[in-house]
């Protein structure tokens, strides 16, 4: 089909958008360096972010007499998307800090922005709990995808499942056999409840020393968990939706907070599903953990592991090597890649 032209006001409606754009990014620019110019700035030090705000950001000391203090600072604009976890060198200010600098990340956690396009949220995190729980249902599908991002991106994943005051008769098999699945591949997987309390002290355990970051469907109790590891943070906490079982999205901005026994909790914005679009069939391949060993032993180099002959990851399953829920679960997400 032959692209629509656009014509010629349209052309000058999009420049004109453009250039009105780039002056208020100019203006802002401006606006911030007369800030900093200002300012009296300090040493250049150590910090780590605590939350993003835009043009702004919160700033924790972590050299000097101020160590442990928060600091709104602006950052340069010519360094990229700073979120919480990175470490940045900045400078104390009056009225306004400045972050100079960001150091190297160990890894990062993306998402979609509103345009589709992958942002860092969290970063140099050490452990992703993948949050599920008897309502809204869970399912392997999505748990899969957050693994698959879990290994891309280097951290360590364990699948909680929350709520288990809400197991009952008709959903306590389903419940079990969708964590086997995971037991099976090796992934640690706990159980909790915060209106109970059952498992919370080992769940702390797993949080010490370590920075960690929640993710999982909305309605699932991340919030309550927070509140529940963190009443200090004051997490808002939503209810599910009645219309379709999905919960509400209640936290806005990612932060990071300090447990007491030590280590971190990121609270990251909400997502229902992973986007693992941009990934390419290989990447997505090492995801499944359980299918490295298989991997050159088909028969055809190009095997794209559906129903051709001499498939090993089929043959994997059909000798319960590879549970035949995580294979059908490849297969959907790997239909949806863009590379393929």
């Amino acid at each position: 089909m032959k692209k629509k032209q656009l014509s010629q006001r349209q052309l000058w409606r999009i420049q004109k958008m453009q250039d009105a754009y780039t002056k208020r990014a100019e203006k802002k620019e401006a606006q911030i360096e007369e800030v900093l110019q200002a300012a009296n700035l300090g040493d250049e030090q150590k910090g780590i972010v605590i939350s993003n705000f835009g043009q702004q950001l919160d700033i924790e000391a972590l050299e000097g007499n101020d160590q442990g203090k928060i600091f709104r600072c602006f950052q340069r604009s010519n360094l990229d998307l700073l979120v919480a976890g990175d470490y940045v060198i900045w400078q104390e200010g009056d009225p306004a800090g400045v972050v100079i600098a960001g150091l190297p990340r160990e890894n990062f956690l993306e998402r979609p922005s509103g345009m589709g396009e992958l942002k860092p949220v969290a970063a140099n995190i050490d452990q992703i709990i993948i949050v599920i729980a008897p309502l809204p249902e869970p399912f392997g599908n999505l748990i899969d995808r957050y693994l698959v991002a879990a290994e891309h991106y280097r951290i360590k994943p364990i699948v909680l499942l929350n709520k288990t005051d809400l197991i009952n008769s008709d959903n306590s098999e389903a419940l079990e056999h969708l964590q086997e699945i995971y037991r099976n591949i090796d992934y640690p997987v706990l159980k909790v409840s915060t209106k109970t309390g059952e498992n919370i002290d080992a769940l702390k355990q797993h949080l010490e020393n370590k920075t960690s970051v929640f993710v999982g469907q909305s309605g699932v109790g991340k919030s309550a968990l927070v509140n529940t590891l963190l009443p200090e943070a004051n997490t808002q906490v939503g209810n599910l939706s009645d219309a379709k079982d999905k919960g509400k999205h209640t936290t806005t901005a990612a932060r990071l907070y300090h447990f007491p026994d030590g280590g971190d909790l990121i609270d990251s914005p909400g997502i229902r599903e992973f986007h693992l679009e941009h990934l390419d069939p290989e990447t997505l391949l090492d995801g499944f953990v359980e299918f490295k060993p298989y991997l050159d032993q088909c028969k055809f180099r190009d095997c794209r592991h559906e129903q051709e002959p001499g498939c090993a990851l089929n043959k994997a399953v059909d000798e319960s090597k590879i549970q035949s829920e995580r294979m059908e679960n490849y297969r959907q997400i790997s239909r949806t890649l863009k590379s393929i």
